[in-house]
């Protein structure tokens, strides 16, 4: 009479073992919800997901953090690892470039297309929202941006820091913030696309945001790793992470300005 008890049980220490824990920078917050959920789809496959600043999951891993892979906006930190010996450097893999936009609600009076960056100067934004540049990338492109436009020492009174890029829109989009440098990916998001604009920051304001990913050493499940990271390699994935504001490594795009 306890063997079917038993045998759910087995099963389901079995799944829990199966499941692909997973750190990910907060840009994809967005994308990588539906990427694990069309891996679950084609292999059943469970994926877990903790979102994070990149420097802060990046410590998180150091001290120990059980994840079997992480997924960067800054190519550097699983280059660290991989030089600590925390990840296979094998597996390291740049799967797409971030880009960086200034967002206003859409009762914003700022005219972005004739102001560009210079609408933060606008005695209107009270507050500018970016992520924390101590250990968020997009937080040190935002700051790379004020300072390449010669305007940091104005506003840097009024920044807002988000713990990361999600905080960081999560702070504009509720109205604590007039104003935003957050990625392109949170403009896209259903949550934020109809309420507000954006200005997209040109490529040579910041340094590039390469991200990449790797499958950490002390990952028990380097084979099912693996073959994540080979789906995330697909076209299908590609064309996904395109529609949620990423670019392409291989692509070469325009610097230029636009608004929506």
């Amino acid at each position: 009479m306890f063997v079917r008890p038993l045998m759910v049980l087995i099963l389901s220490l079995a799944a829990s073992a199966q499941e692909l824990t997973v750190a990910a920078a907060a840009d994809l917050s967005s994308a990588l919800p539906e990427i694990a959920a069309r891996y679950k789809g084609q292999t059943g496959q469970e994926v877990k997901l903790t979102f994070g600043a990149s420097g802060n999951l990046t410590a998180q891993i150091r001290n120990g953090a059980p994840f079997d892979i992480f997924f960067s906006a800054d190519e550097d930190y699983p280059k660290q690892l991989i030089d600590a010996g925390l990840a296979e450097g094998g597996t390291l893999y740049r799967y797409a470039i971030g880009r960086l936009v200034l967002w206003v609600p859409n009762d914003s009076a700022l005219d972005l297309e004739k102001l560009g960056i210079k609408a933060l100067l606008d005695p209107s934004v009270k507050k500018i929202s970016i992520a924390n540049p101590e250990h968020a990338p997009y937080g040190r492109a935002a700051a790379a941006t004020l300072r390449h436009y010669g305007i940091y020492e104005q506003v840097s009174s009024r920044l807002v820091l988000g713990e990361n890029i999600a905080q960081a829109a999560q702070f504009v989009e509720s109205g604590n913030a007039q104003a935003g440098l957050i990625a392109l990916s949170h403009a896209l998001a259903p949550t934020m696309k109809a309420k507000g604009r954006y200005w997209v920051v040109p490529l040579d304001a910041y340094p590039t945001l390469n991200q990449a990913v790797v499958v950490i050493s002390s990952s028990k499940q380097k084979d099912t790793a693996d073959k994540f990271l080979e789906f995330v390699r697909s076209p299908q994935i590609a064309s996904l992470l395109e529609s949620c504001g990423f670019s392409l490594p291989a692509e070469k795009r325009s610097s230029g300005e636009r608004t929506k």
